[in-house]
């Protein structure tokens, strides 16, 4: 009897162990320096400029790589953070993509995409969060995709037809010829955040519950 309880317990304890408590609010130093490093990771992306493609003014820069990566590696709360720093900071300096400003881009046909940073970056690291805390490549190119191309690909679109005079068909269409590259991007990102969740397992968590005592 006690032989064959014994597996349950340990598989709980396990299960506990890697436990995210979410319950967290206040910000150690550790994530402010985490928030920190990728808000200025996201904004070294943008350094190279931009690439038109098309007439549709959507340009393809690195920067959505650096909202995937936000969201693999650092999850929905200090990623979310991170963005909405690059943001902050974007009112008074040009950081983003084509030395362009927040307010520029919000002004712009593509200011959809820019909005689509937030919730993208909520998607792919809450779902990035559950997977843990093994970390599987295939699950993270689908989670990437769907919080990078599906999520933000929707606000991006929604934002050109409300700033234009583009129908659904046309905006999309427009936007296809970046989909290869972004898809990419979901790799990349999927296949950086296997090495670093294997080799810091605790990256996303904020306080570790406690192992049930056996008993």
């Amino acid at each position: 009897m006690q032989n064959r309880s014994a597996p349950d317990v340990q598989g709980t304890a396990l299960h506990r162990k890697w436990y995210i408590v979410a319950s967290s609010r206040r910000l150690s130093a550790r994530d402010l320096a985490q928030i920190a490093v990728f808000a200025a990771f996201v904004i070294a992306l943008g350094l190279p400029g931009t690439i038109a493609v098309g007439s549709s003014g959507v340009p393809i820069t690195l920067q959505s790589l650096g909202v995937m990566m936000a969201g693999a590696l650092l999850g929905a709360r200090k990623g979310s953070f991170a963005i909405l720093t690059v943001m902050a900071i974007g009112l008074v300096l040009p950081v983003l993509a084509g030395g362009r400003t927040t307010l520029t881009s919000l002004a712009s046909p593509t200011a959809g995409f820019l909005v689509g940073w937030l919730p993208a970056v909520i998607v792919i690291g809450w779902l990035t969060t559950r997977m843990l805390p093994r970390y599987r490549v295939t699950g993270g190119v689908a989670i990437n995709l769907l919080g990078g191309v599906v999520v933000l690909y929707a606000f991006g679109i929604v934002g050109m037809m409300l700033r234009t005079d583009l129908t659904l068909w046309a905006a999309i269409t427009a936007n296809a010829p970046f989909l290869p590259g972004d898809v990419v991007k979901a790799v990349v990102t999927a296949l950086v955040a296997v090495q670093v969740h294997k080799a810091y397992p605790a990256l996303l968590a904020h306080r570790v519950s406690p192992a049930p005592a056996a008993g």
